[in-house]
């Protein structure tokens, strides 16, 4: 559509961000609902981002999502911070405000736990442990969202364990800290696999587990979508285990953003879904 003087403009901010999704899918939901509004790619160098947001009021933009190397140092030069964000210590959503205040919230916990329940409608998170791989970023929000959800037990393992029991101290609550190496045995009773490694994805290393003891119920999810099908979901399907693919993290995460910047919750919809898959 043809744009107006009066657009509301939001981004994406990351370095790279030429391979990010979230042009195209927020493209697709400004087309779809006639909204006269554009959102684009902010290529920003890692040590640049507090001087990029501080230009957004100024540039009378509605605020940017955060990527891969911001999220962590965005937290730290918004005026304030939402619930989720300061819990999970990072920022993917600033909002501008109209004075000019900046706003970090975090929306991955939802997107992760919205296209869980969409992509899995019968996991239960009371029926047993939720085993998550790694102790990033997004893995923060996995586990916020898993205890939220009423998860019993988290069992985090993690290459560099240190971190892993950073993250644990953190959080406090069901997180046990499992070592790297016993990670096919703390999925014996478990309910749900979550790999938020970057192992798996295209141009990585295949993530190594023997699930062996996973039970068939149990459902596996990875937040890699590139490819769709990672490894360990092939494995997991072999056996026959409930799969959850990443793209859906993705689109659910962008709802909430999306609603701050424009005014409208859009939804996620199998021609969106095709839509942001065409592009990978």
């Amino acid at each position: 559509m043809i744009l107006s003087g009066k657009a509301m403009v939001a981004g994406v901010m990351g370095w790279p961000v030429g391979h990010s999704r979230s042009p195209r899918l927020h493209g697709y939901w400004l087309e779809s609902y006639g909204i006269d509004g554009t959102y684009v790619p902010l290529p920003v160098p890692a040590g640049k981002v507090e001087q990029a947001l501080r230009a957004l009021p100024v540039l009378g933009l509605r605020g940017c999502n955060l990527t891969v190397p911001h999220k962590e140092a965005a937290a730290k030069a918004v005026d304030r911070l939402d619930p989720a964000a300061r819990r999970i210590g990072a920022v993917n959503t600033v909002v501008v405000h109209p004075d000019g205040s900046l706003e970090g919230r975090n929306t991955d916990a939802f997107g992760f736990i919205e296209n869980l329940r969409e992509g899995a409608p019968r996991w239960d998170a009371t029926a047993g442990p939720a085993v998550v791989l790694g102790a990033g970023g997004a893995a923060r929000a996995v586990v916020a969202a898993l205890l939220d959800a009423g998860v019993p037990e988290v069992r985090l393992a993690n290459r560099t364990r240190a971190r892993a029991e950073e993250l644990a101290a953190d959080f406090g609550g069901p997180v046990t800290v499992m070592p790297w190496e016993w990670r096919g045995r703390a999925l014996a009773d478990a309910g749900l696999l979550v790999n938020t490694t970057t192992q798996g994805m295209a141009g990585q290393p295949p993530l190594e587990i023997d699930l062996a003891t996973l039970p068939p119920s149990a459902t596996v999810t990875d937040i890699v979508y590139t490819p769709l099908v990672t490894p360990l979901l092939a494995a997991a399907k072999r056996r026959g285990n409930p799969l959850v693919d990443g793209i859906g993290m993705l689109l659910h995460q962008a709802r909430p953003a999306f609603h701050a910047w424009f005014g409208l919750m859009p939804q996620v919809t199998p021609e969106l879904r095709r839509f942001v898959l065409e592009g990978l």
